[in-house]
């Protein structure tokens, strides 16, 4: 309507504009002066209807505008959903306190998002996080810190993510998980802030907070006697280093069930890396069945671990050197075939072509070697090859322009061959790292999927003596199928051994107190 209006206004203008032409070329000056009345008058009009109609459209978008405000107000929730709870709530007072809400939360796939109600609490202080490590690392540790925050009545603010590691990648949390989803699907159990409030941030730039790294694997107590005293004291409080900070046992339930919500449903990635993981595996599905494999056998991790078997002698010095450039690498000097005859070196590609051989793996499956670069590259993958020809990874399924956006972003890669993990037909890890662990539970969440963990320790023996002619090919592949019979990603109790937590069962890797168990059902949130 303003449009018009104003077109009605220009050619009006006009025509004031080509008499007033016309008058003064007649030479009548008593005409002129009428037609200057005229025009004055015209003129006086045509703003008055300016005007009017300014008024009406003001007061016809108020009056939509109220409207629409009225009919959110009821159907809010519906048109709303998919936008950030922050958008239509506020955050509660600190001081306030009311009944802690219990009712479950899910996520809904590939649905709009549904808020749970806030809990609302009296707020003990606000949790500031540093996660270390590699991906899989820090998710189980923001899902502890979760878990934590919860229990002491405190606010979250979002994790900060690991940027000083091997990996040095810069990723902020928000470049890998969906930050949105993370903190309304968990509100009706913990408050978090993307950032701390103006005058706390002045405080912390004061250097007014309290730092420390948690004691690794304690018990909720811990919590309570220690860390929430200093919370109070000090309103601010900064847990660093936050791997394996909890205990995997002995913990309240609602602790263990928290901590699977918070790993199964609010850490989702965000819609670029679930977008680009959901091609891949569609790609991989069109050709048929596929497994993934962990292959573990990266420069770094041979480094770290010292493990050099198969190397010569120039790559044997080269990780050695590498291990002693990372000071924060404790362990120097290793005996390689000692740690290999203990089970504690990842499995190379040669033996790994043996073993996937030995279980009877079909020849046509695909492959998919979910890893950095293999150290030794090509030469090391020979056997692998020649066993299997249909080995694949997302660098030669996808153009390199579908990964230029996570090229140095080794957590966001990460991402991508976690996402494949949970999708394939069978998981096989050969190493027991953080994304095996992490990936065997959450497999076994999704109901128990075959996921094969290789006993290395028993392995490298087999292997060699096959080798040396000890044992025959069916032998040898008899008692790899005997030996894991039972290590395929079924269920099992978690193994407990008090006083020695780096030695039992890794919450993470079977989370008893989330699955449906035969012997004793769970009530899995729906």
């Amino acid at each position: 309507m303003m449009l018009r209006w104003g077109k009605e206004h220009d050619h009006e203008s006009e025509e004031m504009e080509v008499i007033g032409f016309n008058v003064l070329g007649s030479g009548d000056e008593g005409v002129i002066k009428s037609n200057n009345n005229n025009k004055r008058l015209v003129i006086r009009s045509s703003r008055i209807k300016v005007w009017m109609a300014r008024a009406i459209t003001t007061v016809l978008i108020w009056t939509s505008v109220v409207q629409i405000m009225s009919i959110g107000e009821l159907w809010g929730p519906r048109f709303l959903k998919g936008m950030p709870y922050y958008c239509f709530n506020h955050h509660p007072s600190d001081s306030s306190s009311q009944a802690i809400v219990e009712k479950p939360f899910v996520l809904p796939h590939n649905r709009a998002i549904v808020l749970p109600p806030k809990r609302i609490y009296k707020n003990n202080g606000y949790l500031v996080v540093s996660c270390n490590g590699g991906l899989n690392q820090m998710r189980a540790a923001i899902c502890d810190m979760v878990a934590i925050a919860r229990h002491l009545n405190a606010t979250l603010i979002v994790p900060e993510l690991d940027k000083t590691s091997f990996w040095a990648d810069p990723s902020e949390f928000q470049d890998i998980f969906d930050v949105d989803n993370f903190i309304a699907s968990l509100r009706d159990e913990v408050r978090i802030l993307k950032q701390l409030p103006p005058r706390l941030k002045r405080r912390v730039k004061l250097g007014l907070f309290h730092s420390l790294p948690p004691v690794s694997w304690s018990g909720i107590s811990y919590y309570e006697k220690q860390i929430l005293p200093l919370l109070r004291k000090h309103k601010v409080l900064h847990l660093n280093r936050t791997d394996a900070r909890l205990a995997n046992n002995g913990l309240p339930l609602e602790i263990q069930r928290l901590r699977c919500r918070v790993n199964f449903q609010a850490l989702r990635f965000t819609s670029q890396i679930e977008e680009l993981g959901r091609r891949i595996v569609s790609i991989l599905r069109s050709r048929g069945p596929f497994l993934v494999l962990h292959l573990r056998y990266e420069m770094d991790m041979l480094a770290f671990s010292g493990c050099t078997h198969g190397c010569d002698s120039k790559e044997v010095e080269e990780l050695t050197r590498m291990r002693y450039a990372y000071p924060w690498w404790k362990e120097k000097v290793i005996n390689s075939e000692l740690k290999r005859q203990d089970g504690l070196c990842p499995l190379t590609p040669e033996e790994i072509a043996l073993i996937l051989t030995a279980l009877g793996i079909d020849q046509t499956y695909q492959v998919y070697i979910a890893a950095g670069e293999i150290y030794g590259g090509r030469r090391r993958m020979q056997n692998l090859l020649s066993a299997f020809p249909n080995v694949v990874r997302k660098e030669t399924l996808l153009e390199p322009s579908d990964l230029m956006y996570f090229q140095n972003h080794s957590s966001q890669m990460a991402a991508l061959d976690y996402l494949v993990s949970l999708e394939s037909d069978i998981f096989i890890p050969t190493y027991d790292g953080n994304m095996a662990k992490v990936v065997e539970g959450h497999r076994r969440f999704l109901g128990f999927k075959k996921t094969i963990q290789l006993d290395r320790k028993i392995l490298v023996r087999l292997i060699d003596q096959y080798n040396n002619g000890s044992l025959s090919w069916d032998e040898f592949s008899d008692v790899v199928k005997k030996v894991h019979a039972n290590r395929m990603g079924s269920q099992k109790r978690r193994v407990v051994i008090p006083e020695r937590p780096k030695e039992e069962d890794y919450f993470y890797s079977n989370p008893q107190e989330c699955l449906q168990l035969q012997d004793e059902p769970l009530m899995r949130s729906t």
